[in-house]
């Protein structure tokens, strides 16, 4: 792809946007065009028509969503369901509209059945209910790929669907009740490792940035320590949901930002299927390791990584999700990508961002 081609990157300053719209600058692209929120919402079909008008994009990478852990997925399912769907019915309608040369569009690996064979293949895709907690996300998911490879193949567009497995990086989300598991596992146990270190500095100084339910670094110490306790963190002692036995396959952010640029540069839709296919479906890639931890041992490693020497309790009343979800990335190697981060330097990096900030 020529390094002059206009890219619009939504979702730019979230956690992969803002590392695919990193990875884009170092590999030398030059015109590179992102939006916050504020500047436009991809729920206003009239307003992302009217930047499509004006901005004329001949690549689109579609990393923009409505995303959360367990709770939020599972007690805000029509946001995750209708937001996700209007986000992506905007954005890859408007780019059929303009023209759009090539568009990648980031999904998840929650779109495959919950009792699905591991590690699991593409193909695995619609062949049994999937896990009931983020149901409506996954089908909303489901629904963007299905979007690209129609479109593909009733107007001959070039639109490829990549489905990240869990993700976690830079600019994360750290919210204690709607972030996904790593991250909000990295923030409770920092804060439980500084409440066991008597360190109130560090501990006013993540709420003034994070705050927790108005809850900021000016409160007094019994508000702050009552408001940590709601999320299982206390004075030695940090509470995780679930039994801890789950298996989690994790991806450093950045590497999925290299993944989706080099799918974008050397990936075309008739590369994601068997020629000659009477039936062609399941043409969406599965981007991750192919590499597997427990959530206890992830839990172990990052305290480790803390410095964190209390206990660590499980909460077996609260939901654990799919008990194991390991991608088959076989597809994604023969295309000629691999990843090189484990999640042992993924985690130190992590934890040093979350310090630097």
């Amino acid at each position: 792809m020529d390094k002059n081609t206009k890219i619009y990157v939504a979702g730019h300053r979230g956690l992969v946007g803002s590392a695919i719209w990193n990875n884009l600058k170092q590999k030398g692209y030059t015109r590179l065009v992102g939006r916050t929120h504020a500047e436009l919402d991809l729920l206003d079909g009239a307003a992302v028509r009217r930047f499509f008008d004006e901005e004329q994009p001949e690549a689109v990478i579609l990393a923009a969503a409505h995303v959360g852990g367990i709770w939020a997925n599972l007690h805000q399912r029509a946001d995750f369901i209708w937001q996700n769907l209007q986000i992506q019915q905007n954005v890859i309608g408007e780019s059929y509209r303009h023209g759009v040369k090539k568009l990648v569009f980031l999904g998840s690996t929650c779109i495959y059945p919950r009792e699905a064979p591991q590690p699991i293949k593409e193909e695995a895709l619609l062949t049994s209910p999937l896990e009931y907690t983020n149901e409506p996300y996954a089908i909303a998911k489901i629904a963007g790929l299905k979007m690209c490879e129609s479109f593909n193949l009733q107007y001959g567009t070039n639109y490829i669907a990549v489905m990240p497995t869990n993700l976690y990086g830079p600019n994360d989300n750290f919210h204690l009740e709607n972030s996904h598991v790593l991250p909000a596992m990295v923030r409770k146990i920092h804060l439980a490792h500084c409440l066991s270190e008597g360190n109130w500095e560090a501990v006013r100084h993540d709420l003034n940035l994070r705050p927790v339910e108005g809850v900021d670094g000016s409160a007094a110490d019994a508000e702050i320590l009552e408001v940590l306790a709601h999320y299982g963190i206390a004075l030695g002692v940090v509470t995780l949901w679930g039994t801890g036995t789950p298996l989690r396959e994790f991806l450093w952010s950045e590497e999925m930002a290299d993944a989706t640029v080099f799918v974008m540069e050397h990936v075309d839709f008739a590369d994601t299927y068997a020629p000659g296919s009477q039936e062609v479906r399941n043409c969406h890639i599965n981007i991750g390791t192919g590499k597997e931890i427990t959530i206890r041992r992830l839990a172990e490693l990052i305290a480790g990584t803390v410095g964190f020497k209390g206990e660590i309790r499980w909460d077996a009343s609260k939901p654990d999700g799919t008990l194991r979800k390991l991608t088959d990335v076989s597809k994604l190697h023969a295309l000629g990508w691999h990843h090189t981060i484990e999640i042992e330097e993924g985690v130190r990096r992590m934890y040093d961002w979350y310090l630097g900030r």
